[in-house]
């Protein structure tokens, strides 16, 4: 099943305790945005949660297995879209811009979540950081091969395809960083400025209209 990035995995609905399992990771995710991992209290999710302060550990072990829970699921969406992405395009610049633009409109309608699933890595155990690491690993080598393959076919001109995969990645996890909603520019449009943005990086000789 597909992991949601607002709370339980999607066909939970009606199964016990899923409505409380998406109540807290939800809460979770605006404690941490609000107040980091490590400044935010059991008894915050839960409060926030309309919850008893126990109730987040009958769902999960602990605060940080619920920071696994919102970083495994915010990860396994993102590297959905990047290979998604490859399905759907018939070239390595389609591809390309098919990424940059989900991936980029992700960032954005989620960047809260992004947030927290991108900068408190270092807050996960050693167990959960490798397997969200492997997550990461998967995507960079997602976006190489698909500068690689346009380089071999002549669509890209970089000279180093790894460098360039792994800038035209974080250029898209830093929109987390930087994006309000109130700063006037939609997703789509911030989305539409990355890939015109992605194609000038690898090198492609046009930026073809979206």
């Amino acid at each position: 099943m597909a992991v949601a990035v607002n709370g339980p995995r999607t066909g939970e609905q009606g199964v016990p305790g899923a409505d409380a399992r998406r109540r807290l990771f939800d809460a979770a995710v605006e404690a941490f945005a609000s107040r980091g991992f490590h400044g935010t209290t059991t008894r915050d999710i839960a409060t926030a949660a309309g919850m008893s302060p126990g109730a987040l550990y009958v769902h999960h072990r602990s605060k940080e297995d619920l920071l696994h829970a919102i970083s495994a699921a915010g990860h396994a969406e993102a590297l959905g879209i990047c290979r998604a992405a490859v399905e759907a395009g018939a070239t390595a610049t389609e591809q390309l811009e098919r990424l940059v633009v989900d991936f980029g409109r992700f960032h954005c309608t989620h960047h809260t979540l992004a947030r927290i699933v991108n900068y408190e890595i270092s807050s996960l155990s050693p167990e959960h950081r490798f397997e969200i690491v492997e997550l990461r690993r998967q995507m960079d080598a997602v976006v190489r091969d698909i500068v690689v393959r346009g380089v071999e076919a002549g669509e890209f001109t970089t000279d180093s395809p790894a460098m360039t995969a792994a800038a035209v990645l974080s250029l898209g996890i830093d929109i987390a960083r930087w994006y309000d909603d109130g700063r006037g520019w939609s997703a789509d449009r911030v989305a539409e400025h990355y890939r015109t943005m992605a194609l000038r990086m690898v090198g492609a000789p046009e930026a073809p209209t979206a």
